[in-house]
């Protein structure tokens, strides 16, 4: 997607300052992961696709609902 990443024992940080890109990306069935690139692929340029995005309905069912509603998708 373009953004700089960096990894931590802890999390990781994210450094802004450039546009994202629509990309496909894989969650690696990360529940927390696969929201993360949704949410990413909002401020994204063209399409994203995230392999096993439905993993997130594992701490939040109803995840992708809510997200395209607040995103103008109903």
């Amino acid at each position: 997607m373009g953004g700089s990443v960096e990894e931590r024992p802890d999390g990781l940080s994210v450094h802004g300052g450039r546009p994202l890109r629509g990309a496909a990306v894989r969650s690696r069935g990360d529940h927390r992961i696969a929201m993360a690139f949704a949410v990413a692929a909002l401020a994204a340029e063209g399409p994203t696709d995230i392999e096993e995005a439905e993993c997130a309905s594992v701490s939040f069912p109803e995840f992708y609902e809510l997200l395209a509603r607040g995103a103008g998708g109903g």
